[in-house]
């Protein structure tokens, strides 16, 4: 049975000299227990062909062709029967859960709401249901989390808790727009494992946006491709990997990083050109690790908590011990990837290390100064030395500033030039990182997310940083600009010889990137070593489970891949009282140190 009928979709958006086509007669349909990709780089239209579908584009948009759900054309609808459709027989899972949840309601009280207008229940048994789809989505602590706001999660809690959302009313039409994006491998492994259960269960067809090749080749029983908003190829998933016809198709699957790639290379190398195979283009080759490089982060027992009070008196009724006794340091000119499930800490060490949260315990130097003993004013002008580059770009950068005035403003504010050198070093700065001089006079929300993203790298390198915290850098960037933005980081490494902390969840780029990879799980490192040495020989049981995750791009292995274990994620959570058990590691190779069992 056939749940949703595209045909003949187009959608307008009003311009200066008339109207722009963002999707352009677009047509597919999507049957009930069936699961559909629609592929493409960002500003390819599948977002806004999701949204169209949904009725939730601005008033002043154009939309024409015919959208039918279970046979119900959606076209002449009105907003109030649309309202009732949403959330109940179709829903939507948005990319961007920060900006879609309400900021001042519980977590609890935003997945209540949605059961008690679609399903009706009453107001404890939402909250006990909201429990429930909490823990399937596997949050931690999932009671504890219900009263807790959207900030004090993290991006791949939140990202669930989205999930959970548009679970809540059994929807038969579910949308997700790139719904994993912020998830790490094994959670991402779960949730795509939950989505199929539930479309076995209630017959739920689903529309996956993505630009993620491998979850295509794990979900998808059919995909469209898009680029410049219409449809260049569609098929089935097996056909599409196995002979794509298009030549847009062929250079997409080309770029898709692929672990195992690195086998006997022993350091960082940039992503070859997908049009060719060979070597992109001006991109040097990654930087051998020097052994003799100056120490540029000493990082020794680094332990950071968050008080979670309660009651009357606001006394401390738990903590979080999200980062507990870490120790690692990072030279000049090298990568050290922190890889983990999200909430294992590798996050709170990048922000505890800029002192954007407040360490309790440990020490932190860079480039041996005591960045724990500075305050004030101090502080601030020391960290012209260290500098972060955020996962969401357009949410790190000031919409009212022009490109050279997010340039030159840490310039200006750390004193290091006058109007005119800062206006000459902006200018520099975009041409160091692949952008035109003449985009200085642009606003944030004028570039595409790849050219945000080169714009924050620029801003970071402005005051010639020793080291550069990279969060989450690449994860939501097409496989294409992902591939460039990667490459131009090892390019500036390799020029700069800036030491990087790369924190990501995407295994594939980690392999591409890193010289050391130190894998993160509750707050603890479980393994560090040569990236060479984790990848191709990994000792701790953790690290098997989240390289044995990670989705390949190859629908002929989906069902070969082992699963991926179930149950419940421990939590963080500690009594106040709680000491940490002492830990101890084993070297089994050269620098390749191993959580002891406890």
């Amino acid at each position: 049975m056939v749940v949703l009928d595209v045909a003949g979709l187009s959608t307008d958006f009003p311009a200066r000299d008339g109207w722009r086509t963002v999707v352009d007669d677009v047509s597919f349909h999507v049957a009930a227990r069936e699961t559909l990709a629609l592929v493409g780089e960002s500003g390819s239209g599948k977002s806004v062909t999701a949204l169209s579908i949904m009725r939730l584009l601005p008033t002043a948009a154009r939309v024409r062709g015919r959208v039918s759900l279970e046979g119900r054309d959606l076209s002449g609808r009105s907003e109030a029967e649309m309202e009732r459709l949403r959330g109940a027989a179709m829903a939507m899972i948005f990319q961007e859960p920060m900006t879609s949840l309400n900021p001042v309601m519980t977590i609890g009280a935003q997945l209540a709401e949605t059961l008690r207008r679609h399903r009706g229940l009453s107001a404890r048994a939402a909250l006990e249901d909201a429990r429930r789809l909490l823990d399937r989505v596997r949050i931690p602590a999932a009671r504890a989390r219900l009263d807790e706001h959207p900030h004090q999660l993290s991006g791949g809690m939140l990202q669930r808790a989205m999930i959970a959302m548009a679970l809540a009313g059994r929807p038969r039409l579910l949308i997700a727009d790139e719904p994993t994006t912020a998830l790490d491998v094994t959670v991402q492994a779960q949730i795509l494992r939950l989505i199929r259960e539930l479309q076995d269960e209630d017959g739920m067809a689903v529309l996956f946006i993505t630009h993620d090749m491998g979850v295509v080749a794990e979900t998808a029983d059919r995909m469209v491709v898009m680029r410049d908003a219409r449809i260049v190829e569609s098929g089935t998933t097996d056909s599409v990997f196995a002979a794509p016809r298009a030549a847009y198709t062929r250079s997409l699957l080309a770029a898709v990083p692929r672990l195992g790639a690195m086998d006997g290379i022993p350091h960082p190398t940039p992503f070859p050109d997908p049009e060719t195979g060979d070597d992109a283009p001006g991109a040097a080759q990654g930087s051998p690790l020097d052994p003799a490089a100056r120490t540029v982060l000493r990082v020794e027992g680094l332990t950071t908590r968050f008080d979670l009070r309660g009651g009357w008196l606001g006394r401390v009724s738990a903590r979080v011990h999200a980062v507990e006794n870490v120790s690692f340091h990072l030279r000049a000119g090298e990568t050290l990837a922190l890889v983990g499930e999200s909430g294992c800490g590798k996050s709170t060490i990048g922000r505890s290390i800029l002192r954007m949260v407040e360490p309790v315990g440990g020490a932190i130097e860079v480039d041996g100064v005591d960045v724990l003993a500075l305050s004030g004013e101090t502080l601030r002008r020391y960290r012209h030395r260290m500098q972060m580059i955020f996962q969401d770009p357009m949410s790190s950068l000031n919409p009212r500033l022009r490109a050279g005035e997010i340039l030159t403003e840490p310039l200006l504010a750390h004193g290091r030039a006058d109007a005119a050198a800062a206006r000459a070093r902006a200018a520099t700065l975009m041409e160091r990182v692949g952008l035109p001089a003449d985009m200085l006079s642009r606003y944030p929300h004028q570039f595409s997310g790849g050219q945000k993203q080169r714009l924050c790298i620029a801003r970071a390198l402005a005051l010639d940083p020793a080291l550069i915290v990279a969060d989450e850098a690449v994860s939501a960037l097409d496989v294409s600009i992902k591939a460039q933005v990667v490459n131009l980081m090892l390019d500036l490494q390799r020029n700069l010889g800036i030491a990087v902390l790369f924190v990501s969840h995407d295994m594939s780029v980690v392999e591409r990137i890193a010289h050391r990879v130190a894998v993160m799980r509750l707050g603890e490192i479980v393994e560090i070593g040569p990236r060479a040495s984790v990848f191709g020989d990994p000792r701790h049981p953790y690290t098997r489970r989240l390289l044995a995750a990670v989705p390949v791009p190859d629908p002929a292995r989906r069902r070969a891949r082992p699963a991926v274990e179930e149950g419940e994620l421990p939590s963080p959570l500690r009594p106040p009282g709680y000491v940490p058990p002492t830990r101890r590691y084993e070297e089994v190779g050269p620098g390749h140190l191993v959580l002891a069992d406890a």
